[in-house]
């Protein structure tokens, strides 16, 4: 699967998923149960330090020096596909729909019980945006390199190749990934608006500085 086609293809299912979610056994299928797996993907695609609740236990740490080599601290985030780069456009893209998955049919997936980990998925990937945003002008975009990690299949707890972090900025402009970024974090925004208004405040920051710089 390409690059910029597996977790984006994973979030575009979901958010077509949970229309049905009412009709959980409709026709002999659990659509519950294929929510639950859909949401439960993206655990399995987390970098960084894992928390406690990871359900995912074959997991572990990774990724604990991205960005190192910048001097900015990029730990966290999402696994692209099949691959250990982290890619901040289909990363971005992700947020954006499953935040808007949780807008249209969060009662159906409280009704499901996967309400709270969908949330908590939005927030996996926007702790990273808000991290690969370190400045105004300043927005990272990918971390790790396609040419040499796509030649190397690692575990990401046992990566060797490199981390190099790439970024857009006045010099570099980058109007997809900004806008695409952007988008994310003024969705996740709303969802967090009345479950944690200061994080939702500082998204909506963020969201604005990103599509205004770039």
């Amino acid at each position: 699967m390409g690059k910029l086609t597996g977790a984006c293809s994973m979030a575009s299912a979901l958010f077509l998923l949970v229309g049905v979610v009412p009709l959980a056994l409709a026709g002999g299928h659990d659509y519950g149960a294929a929510l639950s797996k859909s949401i439960l993907f993206f655990e399995a695609q987390r970098s960084g330090y894992l928390p406690g609740s990871q359900r995912v236990k074959w997991r572990g740490n990774s990724g604990l020096y991205d960005g190192k080599a910048n001097g900015v601290d990029l730990v966290g985030g999402y696994y692209d596909a099949g691959d250990n780069v982290k890619f901040g456009l289909p990363m971005a893209f992700t947020v954006t729909m499953m935040s808007w998955s949780i807008m249209e049919y969060g009662s159906q997936m409280g009704a499901s019980g996967e309400l709270g980990n969908a949330m908590d998925a939005v927030k996996w990937g926007t702790d990273y945006l808000i991290k690969a945003h370190p400045q105004p002008h300043v927005l990272y975009g990918e971390v790790g390199d396609g040419n040499t990690d796509h030649y190397c299949w690692q575990r990401p707890e046992d990566m060797t190749t490199s981390r190099y972090a790439y970024r857009v900025d006045e010099n570099n402009p980058g109007s997809d990934l900004a806008g695409e970024t952007a988008a994310a974090m003024a969705a996740a925004s709303i969802v967090f608006r009345r479950s944690n208004p200061a994080y939702s405040r500082e998204l909506l920051t963020h969201a604005s500085q990103v599509f205004h710089h770039f």
